[in-house]
């Protein structure tokens, strides 16, 4: 006998950080996650009182530190 599984079942669900998670994630101070957040550089949601800000977000900000260090070069 052979399970079906939906893709469904295995797509993982959104993932939401908090500030705490960002800090060890991204390894910036919560000062600096602040600064960036207001900048307009991560972009992040609010949840009642809290900011959290989606995987996508994270990759993005990534991705556009990676874009400024090579246009430093």
């Amino acid at each position: 006998m052979t399970a079906v599984v939906h893709e469904t079942a295995l797509a993982p669900e959104p993932r939401l950080y908090d500030i705490p998670d960002l800090c060890r994630i991204l390894r910036l101070s919560r000062s600096v996650i602040y600064e960036q957040i207001r900048a307009g550089r991560l972009r992040t949601v609010k949840e009642g009182r809290s900011r959290r800000a989606s995987e996508r977000a994270v990759r993005d900000y990534i991705a556009l530190l990676e874009k400024e260090a090579e246009t430093q070069r």
